[in-house]
């Protein structure tokens, strides 16, 4: 898998779910998460299969969280997995995709790039609130280590906003995860754009 530069995550957006895949389709994002732990099954479903229905076709990969079973039932393109989720050996069981596994130190890391997935996500590169029980924050320069060693796309996340998004590139990383920076806006097209020219620019 090759980088894909602005990983856009979904978590009750202002702009509605549907909208907010619209633009990230119009826009060229190249993966889109959809994250909501707290949103029944039913409801998870429609939400995903109204994604997968905007997304098919497009330059856009629709990513769900965690759970191996919805992803396979909405036909998404990816799955995301967390430390604590089910391991990605039963995941390609159940879901046949791109699989990308959290990671949150050196350790974990390494191991997960033995797991062979498709990417690796790292951090909280910075504090965030958008888990309710938060990982201890790893820096730019673990993340500089994991983006010099891994063989697979790294992508920081964690507290990452316009004023240190910088600070991220310099460290080798080519990938980046934004959630609230994203979801707080009813029109994120700009907030989009600007990211992308962004982390573009710092590959030139």
């Amino acid at each position: 898998m090759k980088d894909f530069g602005l990983y856009a995550i979904m978590t009750s957006p202002r702009a509605g779910h549907r909208r907010f895949a619209e633009i990230c389709v119009e826009e060229g994002v190249c993966i889109l998460q959809l994250r909501e732990k707290n949103l029944p099954d039913g409801q998870l479903v429609a939400i995903a299969n109204d994604i997968r229905a905007i997304t098919k076709g497009t330059g856009t990969s629709f990513v769900v969280n965690d759970r191996a079973d919805i992803a396979a039932r909405c036909h998404a393109d990816g799955l995301h997995l967390g430390q604590s989720d089910m391991d990605i050996e039963k995941a390609r069981d159940i879901f046949d995709g791109i699989i990308g596994l959290s990671t949150h130190s050196i350790r974990q890391a390494k191991d997960a790039l033995e797991k062979q997935p498709d990417y690796i996500g790292f951090g909280p590169v910075y504090a965030t609130p958008t888990k309710a029980i938060p990982d201890p924050v790893v820096g730019t320069e673990l993340l500089a280590e994991v983006a010099r060693f891994a063989n697979i796309p790294v992508v920081a996340i964690g507290g990452i906003f316009p004023e240190n998004l910088p600070e991220i590139l310099r460290t080798g990383a080519r990938n980046v995860a934004l959630v609230r920076f994203l979801m707080e806006v009813e029109d994120p097209r700009e907030r989009i754009r600007f990211l992308q020219k962004t982390i573009q620019n710092s590959q030139e």
